[in-house]
């Protein structure tokens, strides 16, 4: 009788089980390593994962996925993997490497994945594939919200901050990060960001959506004013050790430390991150879900803001081209682009057919840096040109995109 007391009493004592279809209202953060080898292999490595209280992501449509890109994440229950609870898909740095011609030697670099926290165990799935849409690499890592070596961020106070711009039903949230900007220079950064904010809303169709969008700017100084550009022997140190001359683009201005710079994060509710770098040179990036970056000084700061935000925010491919220059590895011959507003015209369709057949949209032969082969839907667009309003087809995308963050889709 004894015995069967004290099993009684152990059982008793067992946590409840949890399905990880309940989702907390925390933040689950899973940092990784990818690494490159010259012949186009990858492995992923899983670095440590953290976790908040907060969750800043989009509440709708968790299970499916907008755009495909070119990497994802998938969680799901543990107990049962055809309950999927968590997608999102991203384009990254990496991708691009890939795709370079003649990589002298292997290449590591950092991503971040960040997803609502599970009240029970769940399995998180990262798939990488390259410019042909083929699986490369793929690892698989347990979590579970009671996992010890799981670092607590739950008592981490946020950054300094400064709203911007805050609708009435935000929640679509946009995080400026300072990128060499000093102590002194914050004010300066301030105002970069306010007509930041006052450029993207002012743009059709995000002016049609204000309501749903909050802004706010992270305060991050660095240590030197300015951001390295290596082509002129220009050497800075900064929050993020950001940099010119990106897989030997002059003007390919990319952040190098990307757990640092969700680290400034950490305790923020936000869905995407605007990195905003004090240089007077012309340049910046854009990375489907991952972040932007441009030069906050530049005379044409603007209108390039918004082009790198359709990037990072909507998932949207260059539509302009090199006349001498083919990069046809970024974009093979026969392969559909995931980008919605580039085509290959695959077995002669088009995705943006009903907005041919309306007359709001055409074809025009250029596009994904390449002069042949791939399709734009107008002869300009800010996709094109920082000249240009969005077309009709990027304006499609973008509603779609926002359309799909703040209501749930049948």
């Amino acid at each position: 009788m004894m015995w069967r007391n004290l099993i009684m009493v152990l059982l008793s004592a067992v946590a409840p089980y949890v399905s990880a279809t309940e989702l907390a209202d925390s933040t689950l953060r899973i940092d990784l390593v990818l690494c490159g080898q010259p012949d186009g292999s990858a492995t992923v490595g899983f670095v440590r994962s953290a976790m908040w209280k907060g969750w800043g992501g989009r509440t709708v449509n968790l299970q499916s996925l907008v755009r495909e890109g070119y990497s994802d994440v998938t969680m799901t229950d543990a107990s049962n993997p055809a309950d999927t609870l968590f997608r999102q898909s991203y384009s990254i740095l990496f991708d691009e490497w890939l795709t370079t011609p003649d990589r002298p030697g292997a290449q590591a670099m950092e991503h971040t994945l960040l997803m609502p926290m599970p009240r029970g165990e769940a399995m998180v799935t990262f798939t990488l594939r390259n410019s042909f849409h083929r699986v490369i690499a793929s690892a698989s890592k347990r979590v579970s919200i009671n996992d010890l070596e799981m670092t607590n961020y739950c008592e981490r106070a946020p950054l300094p901050s400064e709203q911007i711009f805050c609708g009435d039903s935000a929640c679509i949230r946009v995080a400026f990060i300072a990128e060499g900007f000093t102590e002194a220079e914050m004010p300066q950064y301030i105002e970069y960001a306010r007509r930041g904010v006052q450029s993207i809303l002012a743009t059709t169709p995000y002016n049609e959506f204000a309501q749903y969008f909050e802004f706010v700017a992270i305060k991050t100084p660095s240590v030197q004013s300015g951001v390295s550009v290596p082509a002129d022997g220009i050497w800075r140190q900064t929050a993020f050790n950001s940099s010119y001359s990106t897989l030997g683009f002059d003007r390919y201005l990319t952040i190098n430390h990307i757990h640092g710079l969700y680290d400034a994060l950490i305790a923020t509710p936000y869905t995407h991150i605007i990195v905003l770098a004090n240089s007077n040179e012309y340049g910046g990036g854009g990375f489907y879900n991952t972040y932007t970056i441009t030069a906050a000084p530049i005379e044409k700061y603007a209108s390039v803001l918004v082009h790198e935000f359709g990037h990072s925010f909507a998932g949207l491919g260059d539509e302009y081209y090199y006349d001498t220059e083919v990069c046809d590895q970024m974009y093979p011959d026969g392969i559909e682009p995931w980008e919605p507003n580039i085509t290959a015209l695959i077995g002669g369709k088009c995705k943006w057919q009903p907005l041919i057949d309306s007359g709001e949209a055409q074809l025009v032969e250029g596009a994904g840096y390449r002069a042949k082969g791939l399709w734009r839907s107008s002869t300009d667009c800010r996709m094109r040109s920082h000249q240009s309003d969005f077309c009709p087809v990027c304006v499609d995308a973008i509603r779609k995109l926002i359309l799909s963050l703040i209501a749930e889709q049948k």
